[in-house]
């Protein structure tokens, strides 16, 4: 989450000469340079895929819609095996027909919410070939401009589809969206139609809100916690905001640590004695990494940890919703304290959530007495690098590794940062959806710490010499 106007200086300068600029069937020569070396793709072509038929449909964003607008999320999948572009293709232009929020046009009314014109634009779908493996390929997309995934840009398109054909005959689908159009879970709706389509499978359930604010106001208490989830910063700040975002690809570094299921559980084990209650693997985790994160850092102060949290089921909304149903809940860790202590506070934040945390009646409240052309201005309070606010997101479960096409499921799946803005991270399935990965960015000295070998022993502290990993992960260059 960043501040709108700062991230449209830097998506325009990251996307500037590329070949999927947004015009069809354009064939050329690129070469991806990063510090860490460069990736060089022959013959790219993009071809821009439109709904199979066209949806006459306007969804009216809300609040937190529009406090997104200026994010971009990036995904990578990659298969051992070689996908046949055309039928990605024509897969996605029937997945576009039953999700069509994706391939639509974007604009900002004047009351300062955004709203989208289903179906018609269109999506970018670029194919390239790579010099390099799939080991290498997982290894180099956590450099900012790996050049795996075709980053979207302002409001047009609202999708971006990248298919990189790997030397040893592996495949990279690179996907970016504006988070504006809807979350993590909208998006695995559409994967599993375009997969479906292709597959020959039956459709998912899905239901595009035409009213996103009405659709939440029919089941939101009258009353919730009344602690907003945005600020507007001070000028001074603001600026400070803007260096940061400006500065995220030479200030940070994106990392890769892969945990083993058995050490993952070894880990839970200890944590829920320690706690002396019932604790998910999200929490652990979550308490475990952030808590070495801070150690490394030499960080004694006391921060906050933001997680975000599915609306769906504690407001029992349609699993099949597409937006931005998402809250979250802000924990305080004390410096130094033990991580059991922290995993079950988060535990009993998540549990607490929707008396406790649910906020979004007093988020319209505070954004409605703001002028509407200061909106791009607010961030969420969980954006705060000064004060190294972490904020972890859990995309395990989500069945991203659910996903087929033409019969072959991801090897990994992982999220993509651009720009990467640090003390974020995400949780996802690891190798063939066994264990987890967790992906974090950084400030480069303490990346550079957790990926040395004080922060690998700190990191993987419950892992044991006979724990068995992936064959694919010994691939992978610079994984911890």
């Amino acid at each position: 989450m960043i501040l709108y106007r700062a991230a449209l200086t830097v998506f325009r300068a990251t996307v500037k000469g590329s070949l999927a600029a947004g015009t069809p069937s354009t064939y050329g020569f690129a070469t991806t340079h990063g510090r860490e070396g460069a990736m060089t793709a022959w013959a790219e072509r993009t071809t821009m895929i439109r709904p199979a038929r066209p949806a006459d449909l306007v969804v009216r964003c809300g609040i937190t819609d529009t406090m997104l607008a200026g994010v971009p999320v990036g995904l990578a999948m990659f298969f051992r095996g070689t996908l046949d572009t055309g039928l990605l293709a024509d897969g996605l232009a029937e997945a576009l027909t039953h999700v069509p929020v994706f391939a639509g046009r974007m604009w900002r009314g004047g009351n300062g919410l955004l709203a989208i014109e289903c179906g018609s634009g269109g999506v970018p779908l670029s194919v390239c070939d790579v010099d390099e493996p799939l080991g290498d390929a997982i290894g180099r997309v956590v450099i900012a401009r790996s050049g795996y995934v075709a980053h979207v840009s302002e409001f047009e398109p609202l999708m971006r589809v990248k298919v990189s054909r790997l030397a040893d005959g592996a495949t990279v689908l690179g996907l970016s969206w504006h988070h504006a159009v809807g979350d993590m879970l909208s998006f695995v709706l559409l994967l599993r139609a375009w997969s479906a389509a292709v597959d020959g499978a039956p459709m998912p359930d899905a239901r595009i809100v035409l009213d996103r604010d009405a659709y939440l106001d029919a089941v939101l208490p009258e009353q919730d916690c009344g602690r907003p989830g945005f600020r507007l910063p001070e000028t001074d700040e603001t600026e400070e905001l803007n260096r940061e975002v400006g500065n995220a690809l030479a200030a940070n570094r994106t990392v890769h640590v892969y945990f083993g299921a058995a050490e993952v559980a070894r880990m839970r084990q200890k944590f829920v004695a320690d706690a002396g209650r019932a604790l998910s693997a999200n929490d652990v985790l979550c308490a475990h990494f952030t808590t070495v994160i801070r150690q490394l850092d030499n960080d004694t102060e006391q921060r906050l940890l933001t997680v975000p949290v599915n609306l769906r089921r504690p407001l029992g909304l349609a699993a099949g919703a597409v937006g931005n149903l998402l809250g979250d809940v802000q924990v305080r860790c004390p410096g130094g304290g033990p991580p059991a202590a922290l995993a079950a506070q988060i535990r009993e934040s998540v549990s607490e959530f929707a008396d406790q945390h649910l906020n979004l009646r007093t988020n319209r409240a505070f954004l409605a007495a703001i002028d509407p052309d200061r909106l791009p201005d607010c961030v969420p309070v969980g954006f705060d690098p000064k004060h190294r606010t972490m904020t972890v997101t859990d995309w395990t479960r989500f069945g991203g590794y659910d996903i087929t096409f033409q019969g072959h499921r991801p090897a990994l799946v992982t999220p993509v940062a651009n720009p990467p803005l640090p003390w974020l991270g995400w949780f996802i399935e690891g190798f063939d959806g066994t264990g987890v990965l967790a992906t974090v960015v950084l400030p480069a000295k303490i990346a550079a710490r957790l990926r040395g070998a004080e922060g690998r022993a700190a990191v993987h502290r419950y892992a044991e010499p006979g724990d068995v990993r992936p064959a694919l992960a010994d691939t992978v260059r610079k994984l911890v």
